[in-house]
């Protein structure tokens, strides 16, 4: 009678090892391990069956377990939201039982402090079921975000809401002329100097007129 090989541990279903690529070196063996243990898989698998009671917990196989968590986050980044939604509303419901729950065993007290601990829980519970459901609201209807346009230039740009002032004397007289249509100056008067146009200039005295004289009748 021939016997048949043992089945190696990790063979044997539900497998319970979680398979780890690495190289020769203790290098890579750190390395890969440090990528194993921070996977976001390995995370999730971990934390469920630690949070799973145990008889269900002895069912699972670990490397089927973990390619359905990496199946699920590679339909999300492909832009399919539908585990997720069925994620949200299947705990929006599941929040809502609680609350009704809670609710339920608050109103039978017949202490206030029960009563109002009771009444908390289940308001918190309301306040998280309501919460999911906005979430899953905004998956379906994304809210639309307007945006300012910005005129965008191939070199530096400076971007005022206002008009800005000028900041040197050539800016300005431009901007002046410019505003005006052309250059407008003051023409100079030829028959004065410009010593003589002086504004503060001081005035003197005018001297006796000279008049004929008018005799008197």
């Amino acid at each position: 009678m021939v016997r048949k090989p043992k089945t190696p541990e990790a063979e044997k279903f539900p497998r319970k090892t979680i398979p780890c690529e690495s190289g020769p070196s203790a290098e890579e063996q750190g390395r890969a391990y440090a990528k194993l243990l921070t996977a976001p898989d390995v995370c999730g698998y971990r934390v469920i069956v630690a949070s799973s009671p145990k008889g269900l917990v002895e069912e699972i196989d670990a490397p089927t377990f973990l390619a359905t968590l990496r199946e699920q986050a590679a339909a999300v980044q492909g832009g399919n939201m539908s585990h997720a939604e069925a994620m949200l509303i299947t705990q929006a419901t599941a929040l809502q039982s609680l609350f009704v729950r809670l609710a339920e065993r608050g109103l039978s007290q017949e202490h206030m402090p029960n009563l109002e601990a009771f009444m908390r829980l289940a308001l918190r519970a309301q306040s998280q079921c309501r919460a999911t459901l906005e979430t899953l609201a905004a998956i379906k209807n994304p809210p639309i975000v307007y945006a300012k346009q910005a005129n965008l230039t191939s070199g530096p740009q400076q971007i005022n809401n206002g008009v800005a002032a000028p900041s040197r004397p050539r800016e300005i007289a431009a901007e002046q002329t410019q505003l005006s249509g052309g250059p407008h100056e003051l023409l100079p008067d030829a028959r004065t100097s410009g010593i003589a146009c002086r504004v503060d200039s001081a005035l003197e005295t005018l001297g006796e007129v000279d008049r004929a004289k008018v005799r008197s009748g």
